[in-house]
């Protein structure tokens, strides 16, 4: 059976697979502290259902507890280890079956299987603090292998501790003028591509959110980067399908493997 990937916006996307429903960081507000959704409606009920939701890391476009809180009752939700120690809140999610991942750590989730990898970023809930809990990216294996990269910079142990996948969701840009270190941008986005061995690829966490009253502070860094991707991974991975992706837009992956 065929593949389905949707993009919400930002890093959230729902991945069909073998019968089962992944959502990626489920990210459903139109504005979050000093970001307002600029690009794509916000996501319809139909996008808060799924059987499996990711949550990669603790920062709150990631782990957004009020969007949490609008999955349906009995929705199997992956957090980093600590998660619930670091984010207090989460405990109050109590309709929701909530279970902590390492790296290395596999879960069966219907006929699907859930893999926790490392990903390199900041994994604190706030910038200043100890370091409660590790970034996470994810492959789900199904029909497809598919990664989810959360947030993450390229590390030189990428290609063994992730790949080899057939699908990968990759972060391409932020949500700010500016990126700091823990982060793809279009270009190391395309090296990462290159290590993966994928087939398939689309971009994300671009051209959602922006900082109010920034409009004007390098727009191409918020409008640029999903095109950019393209370009680049025609040129460092040229055997890859890129599917750039509008808000809300779903691809269809035939043939995976």
């Amino acid at each position: 059976m065929p593949v389905e990937i949707t993009w919400w916006g930002h890093a959230t996307c729902t991945v069909e697979d073998s019968h089962t429903r992944v959502l990626t960081d489920p990210l459903f507000a139109r504005r979050l502290a000093h970001l307002r959704r600029r690009r794509g409606a916000v996501p319809p009920p139909d996008a808060r259902r799924a059987d499996v939701a990711l949550v990669s890391h603790l920062h709150a476009d990631h782990l957004h507890v009020p969007s949490l809180a609008l999955l349906e009752e009995g929705t199997l939700l992956l957090v980093p280890r600590g998660a619930l120690r670091a984010v207090p809140a989460l405990r109050r999610l109590t309709q929701l079956r909530v279970r902590e991942m390492a790296p290395g750590e596999v879960l069966p989730v219907g006929d699907l299987v859930v893999r926790a990898v490392p990903a390199r970023h900041d994994g604190r809930r706030l910038p200043v603090g100890r370091h409660v809990c590790p970034a996470l990216g994810y492959v789900v294996e199904g029909e497809a292998r598919t990664y989810f990269a959360g947030d993450t910079g390229l590390f030189e142990s990428m290609a063994e501790e992730v790949g080899p996948v057939d699908v990968a969701l990759l972060p391409v840009g932020g949500w700010g003028p500016y990126l700091g270190a823990g982060h793809l941008d279009a270009g190391r986005a395309a090296q990462a591509l290159a290590l993966l061995g994928a087939r398939t690829a689309v971009p994300v966490h671009y051209g959602t959110y922006w900082p109010i009253g920034m409009d004007a502070v390098r727009p191409h860094e918020f409008h640029s980067p999903g095109d950019e991707f393209v370009r680049l991974a025609a040129a460092s991975a040229p055997r890859v399908a890129v599917h750039r992706l509008g808000h809300g837009e779903s691809v269809r992956l035939e043939d995976t493997r």
